[in-house]
Order: C-alpha cells, then sequence, then structure tokens
C-alpha cells in the first residue's frame, strides 16, 4: 500500500509532464479543439451508459460513436438534488459508494487519497445544497491543469520561476480545491493561509511569507488590499489570482492600487467548470476543450452571446468517476462576443454574477463564509443551509436528511468565531422542512446583518 507522499510525488510528477502540451492546447485553432473535444465526448458518454446504472437508462436513446455536442441537448439536465439522490448509480466504480466517500470525507482532515486513487471535495455552491465530488486521478490532475495553465502562462511571461513562493488565501481544510490543490502540487514553496483565520493573523502571516503569487477569494484580496493601504500588509506580489468568487469592479480596482501586479480572475466550481482570465484583461476562457458550457435562461432554453444567462448547463467531460451530464449551476455567465488578443480561440466570458458569498463583518472583525461553510459542508446529513448574521454571530437554518448533533455544531461554531474576534459569539441552529428562496429560485447562502437589517428581499 503507498502512502500519500509516494502517490502525490508520483502524481505531481505526471502533472508537471503533460502541463506544457495542455497549455499548448488551449492555443490550437479552434477546429483542433472542436475535434479533441468531439472525441473527448464520445469516450465520456460510452463510459457513463456503459458503467453507471443511472447512466444506463438516461442514455438509453444516445449512440455515443454518433453523438455530438448539439445532440445533448435530448438529455435532461441533471440538479445536485438528482446528483446526491442517485450517488451510488451515478458512480463508475464499484468500490465506491455514498457510504465510503462521506466516511471518508468526515474524517478528512489533510488532503490524502481515497482508496489510492480519488479525491472527493464537497461544496454548498450558490444553490445552498450540499454537494459531494469524487474525482479519480486523471480527472483530479485535468481539473489542476486547468485552474492552472492559464496562470502558469501568464507567470512566464512576468518570468516568475514555477518555485517562487506562493500563498494561497481559502479554503483550510482538504474538502476545498483550493486547499487540496496547493497541498498537492507543492513543491516545498506552497503555504495555505486559512481563510478562516482572523485578518490580522491572515496579514501576519502574509507578511512573513512574501509571496511572489498571491491567490485566494476575492472578498479576501479586496480585503487584503486594504491592509496594505493602511500600512499592516507589507508584500509585493507580482501576480494575484482571485477565485471562488465574483472579482468586482471595485475589488479589482482597489488591489491594482496597491500592488504593481498581473490581477487574473477565474472561476470554477467544485463540480469542474473552469474558466480563467489569460492576463490579458479581456475576459475569461471558457476550457471548452475539456468542458461543454450552455448558458440557458431559467426555461432552460439557450442564450445567445452577448446576453446574460439565468444559470449554466455543464458537462465536464474528463472525470469518469463520477460523470456529471448538464448539470445544473445557478451561475449567471455572459459569452462575450469577441476573441481575446492573446491568441486562444476558447471563448470569453465576462466575470461572473450569482456567486457573491458576502463576508460578515462584526464591528471591525471580518469573517468569511467559509467559517461556516467548512463545518457545514463537511457533514453528510446536511444537504441544505442558510446563514444569517446576528449581532454576535449567526441564525443557521439546516435542512437534513439524517440526525444532526445541532449541539455539538453550534459550539464548534461558536468556538471558530470567539477564535476569530468576536465577542460573545452566540450561534443558533434550527432544522426546517424547506429554506425560503428568492423569486429566481436561488438560496442566499449567507445573509449578512446589514442586509437583513435593510429588508432586502431574499
Amino acid at each position: 500500500m503507498k502512502d500519500y507522499e509516494q502517490l502525490r510525488s508520483t502524481h505531481l510528477g505526471e502533472y508537471t509532464a503533460l502541463l506544457p502540451a495542455f497549455i499548448d492546447e488551449a492555443y490550437a485553432p479552434s477546429g483542433v479543439i472542436a475535434a479533441r473535444r468531439l472525441g473527448r465526448l464520445r469516450y465520456f458518454l460510452r463510459v457513463a451508459k456503459e458503467r453507471s446504472a443511472w447512466y444506463a437508462k438516461r442514455l438509453h436513446a444516445i449512440d455515443p460513436d454518433s453523438a455530438t455536442v448539439e445532440s445533448l441537448r435530448s438529455i435532461p439536465p441533471m440538479t445536485k438534488l438528482d446528483l446526491m439522490a442517485n450517488f451510488d448509480a451515478i458512480l463508475t466504480d464499484s468500490r465506491l459508494s455514498r457510504t465510503i466517500v462521506e466516511d471518508y470525507l468526515e474524517s478528512l482532515a489533510d488532503d490524502s487519497y481515497l482508496l489510492e486513487e480519488f479525491h472527493v471535495v464537497a461544496s454548498g455552491g450558490s444553490s445552498g445544497v450540499r454537494g459531494v465530488f469524487v474525482y479519480d486521478w486523471a480527472g483530479w490532475r485535468t481539473a489542476a491543469m486547468l485552474m492552472r495553465r492559464f496562470r502558469t502562462r501568464a507567470a512566464a511571461a512576468l518570468g516568475i520561476a514555477p518555485g517562487a513562493q506562493q500563498a494561497v488565501v481559502g479554503g483550510a481544510k482538504a474538502t476545498h480545491m483550493t486547499f487540496a490543490f496547493a497541498r498537492l502540487l507543492d513543491r516545498g514553496t506552497n503555504s495555505v493561509v486559512p481563510a478562516t483565520l482572523s485578518l490580522e493573523e491572515i496579514v501576519a502571516r502574509l507578511n512573513t511569507l512574501q509571496p511572489i503569487v498571491l491567490l485566494g477569494y476575492p472578498s479576501m484580496l479586496g480585503a487584503l488590499a486594504r491592509q496594505v493601504a493602511a500600512g499592516a500588509l507589507e508584500i509585493a506580489p507580482r501576480l494575484v489570482f482571485g477565485t471562488g468568487e465574483p472579482m468586482f469592479p471595485g475589488i479589482r480596482e482597489a488591489m491594482t492600487a496597491v500592488w504593481n501586479a498581473v490581477v487574473i480572475n477565474h472561476y470554477a466550481s467544485s463540480e469542474g467548470a473552469i474558466a480563467s482570465d489569460c492576463g490579458a484583461g479581456e475576459g475569461l476562457h471558457l476550457n471548452e476543450d475539456v468542458c461543454i458550457f450552455e448558458p440557458v435562461d431559467e426555461q432552460g432554453n439557450p442564450v445567445p452571446a452577448g446576453i446574460r444567462s439565468a444559470k449554466v448547463y455543464v458537462t465536464p467531460l474528463y472525470n469518469l468517476a463520477q460523470p456529471l451530464i448538464r448539470y445544473e449551476l445557478t451561475d449567471e455567465i455572459t459569452v462575450l462576443e469577441k476573441a481575446c488578443s492573446c491568441g486562444s480561440p476558447l471563448r470569453l466570458i465576462d466575470d461572473i454574477g450569482g456567486r457573491a458569498d458576502d463576508v460578515f463583518r462584526y464591528g471591525d472583525v471580518l469573517v468569511h463564509p467559509m467559517v461556516f461553510r467548512s463545518r457545514l459542508g463537511q457533514h453528510r446529513h446536511i444537504i441544505e443551509y442558510q446563514v444569517r448574521q446576528t449581532d454576535r454571530g449567526a441564525d443557521i437554518a439546516v435542512r437534513a436528511e439524517g440526525d444532526v448533533a445541532l449541539g455539538d455544531l453550534r459550539v464548534a461554531l461558536e468556538r471558530e468565531l470567539t477564535a476569530r474576534g468576536v465577542t460573545d459569539a452566540a450561534v443558533a441552529l434550527h432544522l426546517v422542512d424547506k429554506l425560503d428562496r428568492m423569486a429566481t429560485g436561488k438560496l442566499r447562502r449567507f445573509v449578512p446583518l446589514a442586509l437583513e437589517r435593510a429588508g432586502a428581499s431574499l
């Protein structure tokens, strides 16, 4: 049985060897990219139909060998509720089950492999519904390369060596992609600074690390830029990379005002939908060589370029362990009607809407939603939740499909808030049969106190 470091070393070598060609693939002629995507689609559908009991029924009328991107539209879309309700039947490896995956996830502290091959992440997403996603190694490697191919190219253009000091202000546990990728691909210079720490602790760690490359949730990067302006944070990154949340213009402006750095935005979901800014500043490239994106309106009708979608159906073609076909994300994207000056023919989208998890502020104390998300997302029986900020903590509505030790969860969250400087932290949790949604059907998963007091429609 191989230990983690043996597997990580082998896989890091594979990743390093394959990345240059994968970067070049994004700049291949559009016809070449389309042909590769079609080949991947047909193989993906064949595996899903042959190895997944759920897809054997769902794809009964589909001939994988003659399928096209357009023929996907005959397949009904799937939701996160579909995924979680049919978890075992969707999986393509008989060694896996939801029980095995959930047991592994609940015990996960550092990055590790399940059955020496799989990685597992959990996510709430903008829909507010908890999802669990299983990647085989080939799928996980491709996701890692997607996260880094445009950034690696931008770093090379800036003369930043692969071993330069990098700090990731992101997830504190391996259930989050930001943490897991940073750990897996670490060459001794990747440092994870948990976004769940107090702002003062994050500033202190970054001042010690002096990163050349800085990555994080845009809300945290904006807060850090303000710390630079205030004189508390003294770092000079040359490449700044935001992911996991929208990068609003004010956040980008705050960063460019204090750092002489290239600022790159990034869109990624735990499901495998990934788009990246190449550094030219003209939008984010949809990685359509390995993922099919379908922007649609509320009724599921295709949305043309230049119009913001209500949601998007995604079909990541690279994870065979848990196939997702026309999987619904409640992210709003706008395909841009222009080509990028960098030379890649991959289509561009504008910055993402519909994913703005709000940071909670308790006086001078800033608490990122990850503090709540880490605890709530790791519990197997919690399928949906909503966190409303209160004066000293939060009121949390939970929808569950089994027993949840609310008292233990309350104590743990109060301890987390206290550690971050919230005075007399108090958290209330209660079970509900359903959660109130906005008119769009989306759930505002984190409701800051300012919004609550303003009486905004949820």
